[in-house]
């Protein structure tokens, strides 16, 4: 075994891996989008493995509530104030030097999401919420990249692997995106860390078997629950042909038109407000101007950071904030426009 693979010994020495197998890893691209709960996991296994490059994308920044799930980060990434692609491209290279790990703080939309999964052999779910899913699901189908769903909540967790022109796609599962307020999510049904830890080793291992070729993939629906001890696995069938993405090839969550979103934060009690086609930000200029308002401004290579009439303000260059203190979509946009600017 040449020194290259020395590292990936006891990989390699697995049949369904060898040295084939490792060397596919190492010349593979995979784009993750969200490294927050089952994100940092499947980027911690990726880049032990040897996946040679690694694309974590991720418009959020490290909390303290993050810790209790979010494997890659501790309270230094908190007291840093910190984005968690940064920080957690910083945590993986102190594990494994070798191979290209790219941070991309941003959030993803449909002006950008093509950019970020061009090159990548497989493209994978880290989010938390269906709307940016949808959107991941429409891109891989259009230009043919595998992916792997998701979701976790409270102690169960599933996920699905995609094959554009194999297996059914997101929209045939679930039809149309969910109405807000019918879907729990962390902030009324909790979560717990082992199950984040399984569902992203599930994901993790399907990631491995499409870039090797070998091994057989879940192109059903796996369901566990560790609360209450059960795995299921459901089949799904083939793509359906009255499918808006994968049968009629419509996409309309990729197709969105330009300008300004405003989403509610999952157990956050905060929105974010971005706007899609605008210029970047100078954060040093904005905290200059934002001192008539407030004195509480902080400024890194990153973000801004302002505490104003009791709200949070988290701004980064690309014009994105996350307003911290209201899950009122309208008034945080209010906001924005006040202490930002449209």
């Amino acid at each position: 075994m040449n020194e290259a693979l020395a590292r990936y010994a006891r990989q390699v020495i697995y049949p369904g891996i060898g040295e084939a197998g490792q060397q596919a890893l190492l010349a593979a691209h995979v784009t993750i989008i969200g490294v927050g709960a089952t994100g940092s996991v499947l980027a911690n296994h990726l880049a032990r493995a040897g996946v040679g490059h690694l694309r974590l994308v991720d418009r959020d920044f490290v909390e303290l509530n993050n810790l209790q799930r979010q494997l890659l980060y501790d309270e230094d990434d908190v007291a840093a104030v910190l984005p968690k692609a940064a920080a957690a491209a910083a945590k993986l290279r102190r594990i494994n030097s070798t191979i290209a790990i790219e941070a991309v703080v941003a959030d993803v939309g449909p002006g950008n999401i093509a950019g970020l999964i061009a090159d990548a052999d497989v493209v994978l779910d880290g989010t938390d919420n269906f709307a940016t899913r949808y959107l991941i699901n429409d891109a891989c189908v259009k230009l043919g990249k595998p992916w792997v769903y998701c979701g976790v909540l409270a102690t169960y967790g599933m996920t699905h692997t995609v094959r554009p022109g194999v297996t059914p796609c997101l929209r045939c599962m679930m039809g149309e995106l969910p109405a807000p307020g019918t879907v729990p999510t962390c902030d009324t049904a909790g979560i717990i860390g082992p199950i984040v830890a399984l569902m992203g080793s599930i994901v993790a291992a399907e990631t491995l078997k499409l870039i090797v070729g070998r091994g057989d993939l879940n192109d059903g629906m796996v369901h566990v629950d560790l609360w209450d001890g059960t795995y299921e696995r459901f089949e799904l069938g083939k793509p359906q042909p009255d499918c808006p993405a994968c049968g009629q090839r419509q996409f309309e969550f990729l197709n969105a038109e330009a300008g300004s979103r405003v989403t509610a934060l999952c157990g956050r009690d905060a929105v974010q407000v971005s706007v899609t086609g605008g210029h970047s930000l100078d954060l040093a200029a904005l905290a200059e101007r934002l001192k008539a308002a407030t004195d509480q401004v902080r400024v890194n290579a990153y973000l801004l950071r302002a505490q104003i009439d009791g709200y949070e303000f988290t701004v980064f260059p690309d014009g994105r904030a996350i307003i911290k203190g209201t899950n009122d979509e309208a008034a945080a946009a209010t906001l924005y426009a006040k202490y930002v600017g449209m």
